[in-house]
């Protein structure tokens, strides 16, 4: 049980050039929409995993104008590249916090489990079933986690605080922000079909 390290990666004037062309191709208006932003990772509007993508599109908007654009792409990456253990974490907070009340209850943690495990073939070992199911998750979390003992509901403090203590929690707390797995993996279902 230890603490882990973020990457730390600059990014050169070349890679922010090539950032821009590939958001340009990408988004031609400049601008990147909720429906293209779940298109990019091959979610409907009819799934659970579809309130997830919603959420995450929403943590990225930070001028709330209903678009990512190419300064809000960067800063999105910026995080993901070079931000610290506890900025990660307290963006994955606040995905998971849907209501936005500053607490994360037990079933919204529980449904952001069940539409990672939706999205993310990394869930499941190749041919298998789930190691966890999202309600054993959920419920191993807030025993791990919930220092209070208030048994619904998690603090942002408990939540840095739990995932840092534990090497497990950690891995299911941290929100892997890289979609470039993702988008390869649907390119790919698109391809052959």
């Amino acid at each position: 049980m230890g603490q882990f390290q973020s990457d730390h990666r600059e990014v050169d004037i070349a890679e922010l050039q090539e950032l821009y062309k590939t958001f340009v191709v990408e988004c031609p208006s400049g601008a990147l929409f909720l429906h293209e932003f779940k298109r990019f990772f091959g979610v409907t509007d009819t799934t659970e995993e579809s309130l997830y993508m919603d959420n995450m599109f929403r943590t990225f908007d930070t001028n709330e104008d209903n678009t990512i654009d190419f300064l809000e792409y960067v800063a999105a990456l910026n995080l993901v590249l070079r931000g610290k253990l506890e900025h990660k974490l307290r963006w994955s907070f606040k995905v998971y916090d849907k209501d936005g009340n500053g607490c994360l209850e037990r079933e919204e943690l529980r449904q952001i489990i069940a539409a990672i495990y939706s999205i993310k073939t990394g869930a499941t070992a190749k041919d298998e079933t789930p190691l966890l199911t999202p309600d054993e998750v959920c419920e191993r979390i807030f025993e791990l986690v919930d220092e209070n003992g208030d048994a619904g509901q998690l603090s942002l403090e408990e939540f840095i605080k739990g995932a840092q203590k534990d090497q497990w929690v950690m891995n299911m707390l941290k929100l892997n922000v890289n979609p470039s797995g993702w988008v390869i993996d649907n390119r790919r279902k698109r391809a052959s079909l």
